[in-house]
This record gives structure tokens, sequence and C-alpha cells, in this order.
């Protein structure tokens, strides 16, 4: 008796298929209770802290650019470049060359640019 060499790869298909449409179905299911956890629970959002010290702060948004001993990579070096503190916070607001504004809290600007203005 001789069977159709097709067959095999048929069922396979189907169940396959079917398989799709069943997980598919599951993961509508969890996605709405997640949906409602989610809205019931509220306040699982994951906040991001600013940082405020001036190496933290460097280390977040610097230290790419200017290198991890302010030697300059892409960006200048930050080391004895004899600006002001006020012409280093205007840097950092204002952006100038390539560096582009940086989005920083006034303390945190004022913080910056006293720790730049510093270093030798």
């Amino acid at each position: 008796m001789k069977r159709n060499p097709v067959i095999p790869y048929i069922l396979i298909m189907v169940f396959g298929i079917a398989l799709m449409f069943i997980l598919s179905f599951k993961g509508l299911g969890d996605a709405r209770d997640l949906a409602k956890e989610n809205g019931e629970g509220g306040g699982n959002e994951k906040t991001e802290v600013a940082a405020t010290k001036p190496e933290d702060i460097y280390k977040q948004s610097c230290i790419a650019c200017h290198g991890d001993q302010y030697q300059g990579v892409v960006g200048p070096k930050l080391k004895g470049t004899g600006l002001s503190k006020e012409q280093v916070s205007e840097i950092i607001t204002k952006g100038k060359g390539s560096m582009p504004p940086q989005s920083l809290q006034p303390a945190q600007v004022d913080a910056m640019a006293d720790f730049i203005s510093k270093l030798k």
C-alpha cells in the first residue's frame, strides 16, 4: 500500500497554523490582564532621578564626548580651558560648535560650570 508523501507536511502545516492562532488569542488575553493590572496599580512607572553632584552629571552626560579624564575625545578637553564659570555656564546652556545645549536644571548648570572652571 502506497501512502502520499505530502500528507505529513500538510498535517504539520495545519498544526502550525492552529498553534499560531491559539497562541495569538492567548497573548491577547494576557495583554488585557496586563492592561488591567497597570490601570489599577498605577504608579509602577520608573522615574529617573537627576544627578546632583557634578561628577555624576559628568558621568551621565559628558563623558562620551569629553573623555573619562576630561582629556577630550569628540569634544574638546576640559582641563585647563581658562574659561570662567560664566563662560562655561553659557556653553552648557546654549551649546557651542558641535556641542548641543544641555537640558540641565539651573542648579546643575551652576554646579557643573563651577566644577569645570576649576579643573586643572
